[in-house]
């Protein structure tokens, strides 16, 4: 019984890796085989392909990789031909993974399509595509599973796989602990400067030029800063260090960081959510390069961009994008967050967040979708 697994960039590799591991214990002798990151190889499953192949966005990043990323998409397609799994877990990244499900779906395997496509911001076509080609799509955001299922997919909402992915809700004091640090009699600020070297190169120095300036206003305030898996320390304590801070770098434990912390700064995307589920105050911030954001403000359609906001239909975590994300206007929205009404507001709003998202269990359910396709 085999089962091709395909997951790119370091969070579907987690959410993969814990449908596998749901997967082993009720059918022990499934073998996996397919792309993915090191926790999908700790789970025994060939790895055909890594998934930094597609551990890139944005359209300008993309086109330099296209020949190499058919290359993969061939080579997969060879593998799922030769070996005919009866089924194919293809996590996100649905750029390549729609068009490998077209290729699986003519070879009559199962597809169980975990993280939903985002049409319900951009590119609502794709629900015809999905509706084709997915036999079932895992939904990670309560509100999604209506929306496809109104443009006939098959979806099901499973939880979301950040709940069970995070760390138990604890004073700061003790993931200060946990993550070998002294007992902070000053305040402690989180900063999460995103997880591609071209994201970090953008904001960083604004980051780190908005931290400097909560160190000068507020005697004592340490800095700690987790370093994504792949990235150099050096990198990424480089604008940092410019800036006069002497930050604290933690390899990965991004939730723990934030748990340590008494406010974050988080470069959007999965990390705010991890941030807010944290019940931590935070500010989301973000800067795409010029054509990207151009293009990207030409086709999405959002109120907000920060993961947080999306979830409670309302602003709950102040969000600065591009030209707003200055130094200056992330450390006025920082400022009221570290005590009062302003802080207690907003973890009043991430608590109902974290309770619109339900249960723990999402790798258990996508596992049920799999074993009934065996």
């Amino acid at each position: 019984m085999d089962v091709l697994v395909v997951a790119g960039e370091a969070s579907g590799d987690a959410h993969a890796a814990e449908v596998v591991t749901a997967l082993q214990r009720r059918a022990p002798g499934v073998r996996f085989f397919g792309m993915g990151g090191p926790k999908l190889e700790a789970r025994g499953v060939e790895l055909l392909y890594g998934a930094h192949e597609l551990s890139v966005m944005g359209f300008t990043e993309v086109l330099p990789r296209v020949p190499r990323i058919l290359r993969v998409l061939q080579g997969l397609t060879d593998a799922a031909r030769a070996r005919r799994p009866k089924v194919a877990l293809l996590v996100d990244v649905p750029d390549f993974n729609l068009r490998l499900a077209a290729r699986l779906k003519a070879l009559g395997i199962s597809v169980v399509y975990y993280v939903a496509p985002m049409a319900w911001a951009w590119r609502e076509g794709r629900t015809r595509t999905l509706a084709r080609l997915v036999d079932t799509l895992c939904c990670i955001l309560p509100f999604e599973e209506a929306f496809f299922r109104e443009r006939g997919v098959n979806a099901v909402y499973v939880g979301n796989p950040t709940v069970e992915q995070l760390p138990p809700p604890a004073a700061p004091a003790h993931f200060r602990a946990a993550l070998g640090l002294p007992p902070s009699e000053g305040p402690v600020l989180a900063v999460l400067p995103g997880s591609r070297r071209g994201e970090i190169n953008r904001i960083a120095p604004t980051l780190a030029a908005a931290a400097a300036q909560v160190v000068a206003s507020r005697t004592g305030t340490q800095v700690l800063i987790p370093v994504a898996p792949g990235l150099d320390e050096a990198f990424v304590a480089a604008p940092f260090l410019a800036a006069g801070l002497q930050p604290r770098l933690i390899a990965g434990r991004a939730p723990e960081v934030v748990g340590a912390a008494d406010v974050a700064l988080v470069t959007s995307g999965t990390a705010t959510l991890e941030a807010g589920l944290m019940r931590r105050p935070l500010v989301c911030v973000y800067r795409a390069s010029a054509l990207n954001y151009l293009l990207g403000r030409a086709l999405v359609r959002l109120p907000f961009f920060c993961l947080v906001n999306l979830l409670a239909g309302r602003r709950v975590v102040p969000e600065l994008l591009q030209g707003d994300a200055t130094a200056t206007r992330i450390c006025a929205e920082l400022e009221p967050l570290w005590a009062g009404e302003a802080r207690a507001s907003m973890l009043l709003g991430l608590e109902a967040v974290r309770t619109s998202l339900g249960e723990a269990g999402a790798a258990e359910r996508v596992a049920q979708r799999l074993a009934t396709a065996l």
